[in-house]
């Protein structure tokens, strides 16, 4: 340990008694490597040794500790020898088994030995038993030792032990109790008294070291004050990250981006259809926020099909007819390219000169293109991640537009921003996404975004049709597919596995493909996955669109995708195994055209009570906010918010779908801190985000 007049807390972790190099480099791995990391590193869950258990009142699945003496023990042979030992008391008797032993262990177990011992019980061929007890051997059962509390489990990574991680957490509230002046409360006292929250030294050991009344119930309720007010203090810490983004973001200067009423006119009477009331509420808060000499950051949000595209269009306008330049960005060629041909056919009579860029976009046209954009003749280019590479240059970048954004990492979209900035100028950002977010979870991740919902689908779409059916009903369906094409239409047949590998997923692809193919001889039968070159996922999906395809075979990779308007019945294989909004967007790659569509949710039997829930959710509901926040209820925010990458929020204790209840306190209470304590702010974001670069920079 260090001196009373060095704050321990900042110190790295092998300044602790018991922790070396090697320990320190394992605590890393959890995100620990400052003294003060170890008492934000939260137990997972608690065992109580408070009370011996009786043997003869154990059932399955229970954790406790017991104690009596051993009765017999042998080595079994099976696959691996197994020693087994027998320990009853006076109400009756269980296995202990131990599957790794050494001869020594194998003599102190020996009959007639006293063993005090804590584990989960289990059922065996031979009864009730415990794999690899935590044991102590006792000179008689009196001796037995409980706790006065329970024990916490914490998370752990291969190598360390629960000892190592109790001792050190132990060792760092032990000197914050001597020295309190060191561990500095952020959350101001008001906020404290206002929601009858506890100091943080209490909270941490209401946490750390439980008193008698502390149950396991309790704690997994999330009604502890102790784990409210940490929880409270982690959601904060993420909400000022992002609102102090948006401050910072203010302060920027961005050119005004004004309306030129003829070109607007003569766009918007070029539409082959009529914008919706909520289509023209958004374009009116986008043209508001671009008239101001300060960033733009809206996220514009809508349901698939929704139109979001045209709205990003008439923005592209706004600072084309300024004068600067828009950069449209897409996570994949096939959306890109989507992009592209709207945008062509929208402004096909203005002159706009519109380019595209990917990486599939190689010699004379790719340098054409970039030289397009460095002298700013190109006025609006569309593409993919090759937006953001080093050869690639703008005059006049006023207008960033991004599509389904949390595919792209963070430093991608920084990338991209920072091309914009000559001259001390920052350009406006557009984000879309077709991924409904719940609202509790957009006001924490995009705080420091504006946000427009497009809650409302252009006139004369047809509701999808959904039903949920066997698999052991295959055969019809294939019957129904063959009738479906013989009328002219197209099929979607999507492919979903269990299994995180891309390999298994494609195998099971090109499986049903040719089962297909077999099936019906003289449908033709595409094939589209992860695993396939770009060149020739674009050939198939070309085929598909120009209807020189009836019937594509597909992984998940279509989730976001182009319009085939003929297309209006979709498969969904094994949908128990998707969560609800990626099953609503795969869906919503059909109802597309002016024909009824269907969506078939084929699951193999026999299908659970949890599934059969989820699923009935989405046959009766197409409104994807619906879905989402029911999808946030069942499955939490990771999923939600699309794949794990850096800039995904990650929570230490806060609970998005347990601690909903206190996101209205946060955002109330973090605009109180940005007026009143504004020299808190700091340090609560480094104290549970750290040093990392903010995922909301962009």
């Amino acid at each position: 340990m260090t001196s009373a007049n060095t704050n321990l807390l900042y110190q790295p972790v092998n300044s602790l008694t018991g922790i070396g190099m090697q320990s320190a480099e394992k605590l890393k791995r959890l995100g620990i490597s400052r003294v003060q990391d170890l008492l934000f590193h939260l137990p997972l869950r608690y065992e109580d040794r408070t009370r011996v258990y009786p043997i003869g009142s154990l059932h399955s699945e229970m954790s406790v500790l017991i104690c009596g003496t051993i009765e017999f023990t042998e080595v079994t042979h099976g696959s691996r020898p197994t020693l087994v030992c027998r320990l009853s008391d006076e109400t009756g008797a269980i296995n202990l088994r131990f599957f790794h032993f050494n001869p020594r262990q194998q003599s102190q177990l020996a009959p007639g030995t006293v063993l005090s011992c804590f584990g989960e019980i289990r059922y065996s061929y031979m009864g009730l038993e415990i794999a690899h007890p935590e044991y102590q051997i006792l000179s008689s059962p009196e001796h037995c030792q409980t706790e006065t509390h329970l024990t916490p489990v914490y998370p752990l990574t291969e190598g360390l032990h629960q000892s190592t991680l109790r001792k050190a957490i132990q060792q760092t509230l032990t000197f914050c109790l001597k020295h309190p002046e060191f561990l500095i409360d952020w959350l101001p006292s008001k906020i404290l008294a206002r929601f009858n929250y506890p100091d943080l030294i209490t909270a941490l050991l209401a946490i750390h070291t439980p008193n008698e009344q502390f149950t396991t119930e309790i704690f997994l309720a999330g009604d502890l004050p102790a784990l409210q007010r940490l929880a409270f203090e982690e959601l904060i810490a993420h909400f000022l990250s992002l609102r102090s983004v948006k401050l910072t973001s203010n302060s920027k200067f961005a050119p005004p981006l004004l309306a030129h009423q003829p070109s607007i006119d003569k766009f918007l009477s070029g539409l082959p259809f009529t914008l919706t009331n909520a289509q023209q509420r958004v374009i009116q808060e986008i043209s508001d926020d671009c008239a101001k000499a300060k960033p733009m950051l809206r996220l514009i949000q809508g349901d698939v099909g929704s139109g979001k595209t045209v709205v990003a269009a008439y923005a592209a306008l706004l600072a084309i007819n300024t004068g600067y330049q828009v950069a449209v960005m897409a996570p994949t060629e096939l959306l890109a390219e989507q992009h592209l041909r709207n945008f062509q056919i929208w402004f096909k009579d203005s002159g706009i000169r519109i380019h595209y860029l990917s990486g599939q976009i190689k010699g004379k046209i790719r340098l054409e293109a970039l030289d397009a954009l460095a002298d700013g003749s190109a006025q609006i280019i569309v593409g993919t991640h090759a937006l953001f590479q080093e050869s690639v240059s703008f005059k006049q970048l006023g207008l960033i537009i991004i599509d389904e954004q949390h595919r792209f990492g963070v430093h991608q979209r920084m990338a991209l921003r920072n091309k914009g900035q000559q001259a001390g100028i920052w350009p406006h950002q557009l984000i879309m996404t077709a991924t409904p977010i719940p609202r509790t979870l957009a006001m924490l991740q995009y705080s420091d975004l504006d946000i427009s919902i497009i809650n409302e689908l252009p006139p004369g779409r047809i509701p999808i049709q959904t039903s949920v059916i066997s698999a052991e009903r295959r055969q019809e369906v294939i019957e129904r597919i063959q009738h479906w094409i013989e009328q002219g239409r197209q099929v979607y047949w999507v492919c979903t596995l269990i299994e995180e590998s891309e390999i298994l997923q494609c195998e099971a692809a090109e499986k049903t493909a040719a089962m297909l193919t077999a099936a019906l001889p003289n449908t033709r039968v595409g094939l589209i996955h992860g695993r396939l070159k770009s060149a020739d996922k674009d050939a198939v999906m070309q085929g598909f669109i120009q209807h020189d395809l009836d019937l594509l075979v597909a992984t998940t990779v279509i989730e976001v995708g182009v319009d085939v308007p003929n297309a209006n019945l979709m498969i969904i294989e094994n949908p128990e195994r998707l969560g609800l909004s990626q099953l609503h967007q795969l869906r919503g790659r059909i109802g597309r055209g002016s024909s009824a569509s269907y969506c078939l949710l084929m699951y193999q039997t026999p299908l659970s009570n949890a599934s059969k829930q989820r699923l009935s959710i989405l046959r009766e509901s197409q409104d994807g906010f619906l879905i989402a926040e029911k999808d946030l209820q069942l499955r939490g925010p990771g999923e939600i918010m699309g794949t794990r990458q850096t800039g995904q929020m990650q929570f230490r204790i806060a609970n998005i779908v347990r601690d909903t209840q206190l996101l209205e306190q946060v955002k109330e209470s973090a605009e109180l801190m940005l007026s009143e304590t504004p020299e808190a702010i700091s340090p609560i974001i480094k104290r549970w985000i750290g040093e990392s670069t903010n995922y909301s920079e962009v």
